[in-house]
């Protein structure tokens, strides 16, 4: 059963989907009326989820499961991720695609690859207080309470040098 993604509980679980490109108005439309359609169905052990999604600066796809309710099996994990495959497949864009970060720099999401990280700290394009895109947050409360965050506070740390990483 599909709910707005506020009505969700803090604790909510969350799978965050990413693209480099950002998505057109009717791209974003199309992603919108199938997982409207898929949330609607989604269900576990043959029960239903009290599931919720949003799609954030044309580039992440948010999915949320109120597990209290009923707790998401891995096959009912597997159905959404065959659904975002399926756009995917019919959008001809990567909601897949790891060797990019996301950065949240003048007020608009940027991706670099991966392999140029340390190079645009080098450079200075990117610093620890750069704002990166964590979409590993397990939860609905740690989306809301860290999604962005400097880079010097995630994982991408190993990307600075010693000095960037000074207060």
């Amino acid at each position: 059963m599909l709910v707005p993604f506020q009505e969700l509980p803090a604790f909510a679980r969350l799978w965050i989907y990413q693209t480099p490109r950002a998505l057109t108005p009717h791209e974003e439309q199309t992603v919108a009326h199938t997982l409207a359609t898929f949330c609607e169905q989604w269900q576990a052990h043959g029960q239903p989820l009290k599931t919720a999604f949003q799609i954030w600066h044309r580039h992440f796809v948010v999915l949320a499961v109120d597990e209290n309710y009923q707790g998401a099996s891995g096959c009912s994990i597997d159905g959404s991720v065959r659904t975002l495959k399926a756009l995917q497949q019919v959008l001809g864009i990567d909601f897949f695609d790891r060797s990019h970060q996301a950065f949240w720099i003048n007020d608009a999401v940027v991706f670099y690859p991966l392999t140029q990280l340390k190079a645009l700290v080098a450079n200075g394009t990117i610093s620890g207080e750069t704002l990166a895109f964590h979409n590993l947050v397990p939860s609905k409360e740690e989306f809301e309470r860290s999604w962005k965050v400097p880079m010097k506070n995630s994982w991408l740390a190993k990307y600075l040098s010693a000095p960037a990483l000074q207060p």
